[in-house]
């Protein structure tokens, strides 16, 4: 799949262009070009959180039309199809099972907000059906998952954008092709901070489902377990059948802007992660204190996340480490002052709503054009900055107790990583009054990764990460096989 050039904005297409080539029957998405006026049906999968965003943009967009909710907990049809109602003057057929709305010749593209789990089943899928997809991050739940996604976007010719609604903020693109070009000189470390508290799960027992939700279908391909009310509908998120944690979470808006600010090329050639769920015990199971180092070659990338109480509760942000200084909060600090140049034009933390309004036009102007070159997001860079996530999983679920008193070798020749490690003992104390004397955390191993094979070198453990088994029912389809 054509990847969107980084030296130029990323345009928003007018109606128009060439055909796809491939044209799958049944839809009148598959082939042609749709003119201006043609309206896009769309179908929301997931419509308990994410979902009612996606429904709002989506049915305030002139000439598309939300026709479908999909999810199998039918207690919010009622409400979320009056919100559609009430929105549109028309009102969406709700099926459980995506399949049903796959089925209907007239539907042109399906917007997924399902845990991620659901995510690449549902896209390839989707693609297989003629159907365009607008797809959550992270895109994927392993890193097959992501290529075999790639795939299916690819053979069916399928428009795929990915969910990373900062790749369509004008200030996002300046800031990080200034950074990629030298502006601010050579960049040797992105300093990722996601600190963000997160409450406990808390211990809930097995108890049947409520009879309104298709459990087995929201289970999916994901092993069948237990029902617990504390894993529908928000936190399957911290569970590693279904969730990638605040990493694969928050962290995957923060990664493809990181990847942006790198060259064209860069992807990971190592991982070491270390953390832990610190300051209550639950039955959650990703860290919700993590600290990632990622070697691009020329740049290092690391990644904080905290998941506790602290004096600022939320911050997300990205400071970019030079050879001539720092770039943090929208300003510039030469190496050796204290005072920052202010940059005109920086972002801002946070995801203003009228960009993420542009991701979605972006993608229907795509739909409309079957230009996959004019995605803000395609399914290739969606699966790249996928598996930066993955690999900080991967090295984390890898790794083995050790004591606070000995420190990470893995990331002390990293000087922000080894600063990083520091303040992540500091906010411990602080958030939680852990006594580190007698602590422990998780640290993994460092992996070598080859970006070109999609395989680790010489760790069959890491290896048998990559991709998961399938519930019966719920294969992962090979498209090129």
């Amino acid at each position: 799949m054509n990847r969107p050039t980084r030296r130029k904005f990323l345009k928003q297409v007018a109606a128009g262009g060439v055909a796809a080539s491939i044209t799958i029957s049944g839809t009148k998405s598959s082939g042609q070009v749709l003119g201006a006026n043609d309206r896009v049906r769309v179908a929301v999968a997931g419509i308990n959180g994410r979902g009612k965003i996606h429904m709002a943009v989506f049915g305030g967009m002139k000439d598309v039309e939300v026709t479908h909710l999909v999810d199998p907990d039918s207690r919010l049809f009622k409400s979320r199809s009056a919100l559609v109602e009430q929105q549109t003057g028309k009102k969406p057929h709700c099926v459980q099972d995506i399949r049903e709305a796959l089925d209907d010749a007239s539907l042109d593209a399906v917007s997924i907000a399902t845990p991620n789990h659901w995510h690449a089943l549902m896209t390839i899928w989707a693609c297989q059906a003629g159907k365009d997809v607008y797809v959550e991050k992270p895109c994927s739940h392993t890193i097959v998952e992501g290529r075999r996604m790639v795939e299916a976007a690819q053979k069916y010719n399928r428009i795929v954008q990915h969910g990373t609604q900062w790749r369509s903020d004008p200030k996002w693109q300046a800031y990080t092709t200034d950074i990629r070009e030298g502006k601010y000189g050579k960049l040797q470390t992105a300093n990722i901070q996601i600190f963000r508290p997160r409450t406990s799960i808390g211990f809930k027992a097995a108890v049947p489902p409520p009879r309104e939700l298709d459990y087995d279908l929201w289970t999916g391909p994901a092993p069948m377990k237990p029902f617990r009310t504390n894993l529908v509908h928000y936190q399957w998120h911290w569970m590693w059948d279904y969730g990638a944690g605040e990493i694969g979470n928050l962290g995957a808006h923060e990664f493809e802007m990181a990847r942006w600010a790198m060259p064209e090329n860069a992807d990971p050639k190592s991982v070491v992660s270390l953390g832990g769920r610190f300051g209550y015990e639950d039955q959650a199971e990703t860290p919700n204190t993590q600290l990632t180092l990622y070697d691009f070659g020329d740049a290092k990338l690391v990644c904080q996340q905290r998941g506790l109480h602290f004096d600022k509760p939320l911050r997300m942000g990205i400071d970019f480490h030079t050879d001539e200084g720092t770039i943090k909060d929208g300003k510039f600090y030469p190496r050796g002052k204290k005072t920052g140049e202010v940059i005109e034009g920086a972002p801002l933390s946070g995801l203003p709503e009228n960009y993420a309004r542009a991701h979605f036009q972006n993608f229907v102007d795509c739909v409309r054009s079957r230009k996959s070159e004019d995605l803000a997001s395609d399914m290739l860079d969606g699966h790249r900055t996928g598996v930066v996530a993955h690999l900080g999983n991967i090295s984390y679920r890898l790794g083995e107790k050790t004591s606070f008193n000995n420190s990470p070798k893995g990331l002390s020749e990293n000087q922000i990583a080894a600063e990083s490690f520091d303040e992540m003992k500091r906010h411990l104390v602080d958030a939680a009054g852990i006594n580190l004397s007698n602590a422990t955390y998780q640290l993994g191993p460092t992996l070598q990764f080859n970006p070109q094979t999609e395989q680790f070198h010489d760790s069959p453990e890491a290896n048998q990460l990559l991709a998961r088994p399938s519930r019966s029912g719920f294969e992962l389809p090979n498209v090129n096989s």
